[in-house]
């Protein structure tokens, strides 16, 4: 009987386990769709970082020295500043959904919480790819030049990905903790101005003496260094690890949040 009983559990175990699968596939199909039809929040996401890199390139960019081209070294930057935008749409989603009652009606018919934000977490990822792709097409437009080898891409790639994700998770626990999409949207909108205190735009070393501890302890930075060291073929240091802990640190954080709080809400 009990090797029956074993048997039985984990057949169910499996069928949840494809089932879930299943349920994040379709979430994240309703995630894209529901992208498509928000054009000023997605346009938005894709048009105000590249203004914000022309802008610092071109009025700003005379005036500020880092040793290279200003384009150069600003690239990583609002590549992590776009990332920051686009994960605050999951936020305000994710609480349209829980204010709304569409969460309730998941429940209803037994979709389970990770299913539900993983969708909205990987529609998140697919935008911030497409913004991504845009901005570095018009940073090679306007003269970024990287020297990094296949190797470098691809782990430029890969610890950017990694911040995507963990920003788009984080967001994701915002919009189950915000009480309305504004309060989720404000929230984020803090989120957002990390890059400024931090060496994406200007070397740590102009700032403040009382601002430096802080612009040298927050993710962003080595996030930052990591990003620009790979893409440029020059030494990172200890910053690619330090990335990767921070990463690892906030999806696992907000993972743990999320199932947290989507309990708090059944």
């Amino acid at each position: 009987m009990s090797e029956i009983a074993a048997t039985h559990t984990l057949t169910t175990e499996t069928t949840r386990s494809t089932s879930s699968i299943g349920q994040a596939f379709v979430m994240t199909a309703r995630g894209l769709r529901l992208t498509s039809r928000k054009l000023d929040a997605m346009i938005t996401a894709i048009v105000l970082p590249i203004i914000l890199m022309l802008m610092f390139v071109y009025l700003f960019g005379g005036a500020i020295q880092t040793g290279t081209d200003y384009v150069t070294y600003v690239v990583p930057g609002v590549l992590l500043l776009c990332a920051g935008f686009g994960a605050s749409t999951t936020a305000v989603s994710v609480s349209e959904d829980l204010n709304g009652g569409i969460i309730d009606r998941f429940r209803s018919l037994d979709i389970g919480g990770l299913p539900v934000l993983t969708g909205q977490v990987a529609a998140s990822v697919a935008r911030n790819i497409v913004s991504t792709v845009l901005v570095f097409g018009v940073a090679f437009l306007i003269g970024f030049r990287p020297d990094a080898d296949a190797l470098g891409w691809l782990a430029a790639s890969g610890i950017l990905l990694l911040f995507i994700l963990a920003m788009s998770w984080f967001s994701a626990a915002i919009g189950l903790f915000a009480k309305s999409a504004e309060a989720a949207n404000g929230f984020t909108f803090f989120v957002m101005f990390l890059p400024y205190a931090s060496s994406a735009f200007v070397p740590i070393n102009t700032m403040p003496s009382w601002l430096q501890g802080f612009a040298h302890h927050q993710p962003v930075t080595p996030i930052t260094e990591a990003i620009r060291g790979l893409l440029l073929g020059t030494p990172v240091g200890d910053n690619a690890w330090i990335a990767l802990l921070w990463c690892g640190g906030i999806i696992l954080a907000s993972l743990v949040l999320c199932a947290a709080l989507y309990r708090r809400t059944a």
